[in-house]
């Protein structure tokens, strides 16, 4: 029988009124602010990013779309996309972005293990990103499994990284990581139009 790995197990983020954020389902209303922390953290060139290639026009998974909230408002983000890497099924995060205000929270592992977690329980097999790899190594990430994966545009090699939520998930995977999640039914998202709206 397979061995299923679960992501880290960390408490619940607190919800009582002093606690410093809460995890919660990103909700429709989260939209402006989600966009305004993404400009603040990663600026207008995070459109141009080879990622950004496999969320344009889709929608991000289902149940795996989350944002941090203190004091009533959003102050990080993290979110998981449906992709096939090299023709097997598998998660792509990102972005995921703390408020600078709140980087000594340690939201953003909050995050991350919140978001992992409910993969798992959703029963994906294995999760993919580009970052930093001595960040991601906390939460089992690492290119031991990445080395014939390809993106759809340019990426530094040692950035591309796996994490498996299912031993074996990605054993001897290889080819290009493709999105395959479902397709939104309006054009991509405009930050200006969501913040006149908000």
């Amino acid at each position: 029988m397979t061995a299923v790995k679960t992501a880290m197990t960390v408490p619940a983020a607190p919800t009582s009124e002093a606690a410093p954020f809460a995890i919660r389902a990103e909700r429709p209303s989260d939209v402006a602010a989600r966009e305004a922390l993404l400009d603040v953290c990663f600026g207008p060139g995070r459109f141009a990013r080879t990622c950004q290639r496999l969320r344009d026009g889709r929608k991000p998974a289902e149940g795996l779309a989350f944002v941090a909230v203190r004091r009533g408002k959003v102050v990080g983000t993290v979110r998981l996309w449906h992709v096939s890497a090299g023709g097997r099924a598998a998660l792509m995060l990102g972005p995921l972005a703390v408020d600078p205000a709140c980087r000594e929270l340690g939201l953003g592992a909050a995050l991350m293990n919140h978001a992992l977690a409910a993969a798992a329980a959703r029963g994906h097999d294995a999760v993919v990103l580009l970052g930093d790899a001595p960040y991601y190594a906390r939460f089992g990430f690492s290119t031991g499994k990445t080395a014939a994966l390809a993106m759809p545009g340019p990426f530094e090699r040692d950035r591309l990284l796996a994490h498996e939520l299912r031993d074996g998930a990605l054993d001897g995977v290889a080819g290009m990581i493709a999105a395959t999640g479902a397709t939104v039914s309006q054009p991509r998202h405009d930050v200006a139009t969501a913040r006149r709206a908000a």
